[in-house]
């Protein structure tokens, strides 16, 4: 059990399938075709794996949302649905989702589910919110015509632009169905309840979400970008920050409180408050067998996700962010320390290292590269709490 009062350590899951060929080289990721029982196999690895984390004793466990990936490294769609039943089979963990992808939901039936969740399972559901990442998921999914672009590419912006408006009307949709006794909402997207509704005699003014949040919950969100370091401190989300060099995760870190207090009447929030930091890990006997452990899944993660701009928060040559559509080697991610790899003894310094950098308490390790095994993932997950929380300050 996990006995370092001072951290609240999260697990969090992509959710893919076994893989034994992942690494830099082919296939090349949209030449990968997942046959459906393996899916469902790692779905119910999946499952079993929040299990594990709650016998670890895991304050928290992390699910994905994501569609249509026929290369089976995510094949979870409903990070809400799978929550409900691991709360079903556990009873303190809390459950959260990295992210629900809200411009692929309508916002009422994103708040319903949660809520649902969040109630069956006494109080221990965590709202976990972002853009996304994939064209062919979002614009399949929401009847408005939306995407998502980057900044790191011109040519989307618009597409980023449109995307940003969409989710942060949303989430405002959203958070008034869970507080509110009844509300309305009038935006870009959105006319809340729909003009003129007739309803027995009447016309509709307001909605009453049905059934609301019974206990206190939290919203977090994933913040990669300067436009969203804006927003999230305003609105009083969480910050979730992962994959960026870690001068650039200080900065952000600082940033956000400075932020917040201006947005809330100077109310400064302690070092570790309404902050989380994500990072991969990879623990073995030495040094070599943890580079040698890690470099396969590693590889084929970035291969997955770098054309689609998640390396961006790395740093580059000249000290600025990394040019777009970097693809990091594994030496490079130990440098930018996106992942903490060696001897417990090692893992437990570099996790220190950010404890003293950011004030850190809200730490979620990522100990299921990609094409791993689960049964590997749970043996990290069990080091990680065995072995490296013990050797913490």
């Amino acid at each position: 059990m996990i006995e370092h009062s001072a951290l609240n350590l999260g697990a969090f899951f992509f959710g893919g399938v076994e893989l034994d060929d992942a690494g830099a080289g082919m296939p090349a990721p949209m030449d990968r075709r997942t046959g459906n029982e393996a899916a469902w196999q790692a779905t119910l690895d999946y499952i079993n794996s929040a299990t594990v984390a709650e016998d670890l004793g895991y304050d928290s466990f992390w699910t994905t949302e994501h569609h249509f990936q026929h290369e089976g490294y995510e094949v979870i769609p409903n990070a809400l649905l799978v929550s409900t039943w691991i709360a079903a089979r556990t009873e303190r963990i809390r459950l959260g989702a990295m992210f629900n992808v809200v411009p692929q939901w309508n916002p009422l039936r994103l708040a319903e589910d949660f809520s649902t969740m969040h109630n069956l399972s006494g109080g221990r559901g965590v709202l976990g919110v972002g853009r996304g990442t994939v064209p062919r998921e979002v614009l399949h999914l929401n009847d408005k015509g939306v995407s998502v672009g980057s900044h790191d590419n011109p040519d989307q912006q618009p597409d980023d632009e449109r995307n940003r408006r969409l989710f942060e009307e949303s989430m405002e949709v959203v958070r008034r169905a869970l507080a509110e006794e009844h509300f309305s909402f009038s935006g870009e997207f959105f006319q809340i309840p729909v003009p003129g509704l007739p309803d027995r005699g009447a016309t509709v003014q307001h909605l009453t979400l049905v059934p609301r949040p019974r206990y206190p919950y939290e919203i977090w969100q994933a913040v990669t970008s300067p436009p969203t370091l804006d927003y999230v401190p305003v609105v009083g989300h969480g910050a979730v920050f992962w994959n960026q060099h870690h001068s650039f995760i200080k900065r952000f870190w600082d940033t956000y409180a400075e932020r917040y207090a201006a947005a809330h009447d100077g109310h400064e929030l302690a070092p570790h408050e309404k902050r989380m930091l994500v990072v991969s890990i990879r623990i073995e006997d030495t040094h070599e067998q943890a580079m040698a452990s890690a470099r396969n899944g590693h590889d084929e993660f970035w291969k997955f996700l770098g054309p689609y701009g998640w390396s961006r928060g790395y740093m580059g040559p000249d000290g600025k962010p990394a040019k777009p559509g970097l693809i990091p080697t594994l030496e490079e991610s130990i440098e930018n320390r996106t992942i903490l790899l060696g001897s417990p003894e090692d893992v437990a310094q570099q996790v220190q290292e950010y404890r003293d950098l950011l004030g850190l308490t809200n730490l979620t390790v990522f100990p299921h590269l990609i094409g791993d095994p689960y049964k590997k993932a749970d043996e990290q997950m069990a080091r990680f709490a065995e072995e490296v929380v013990p050797l913490l300050r």
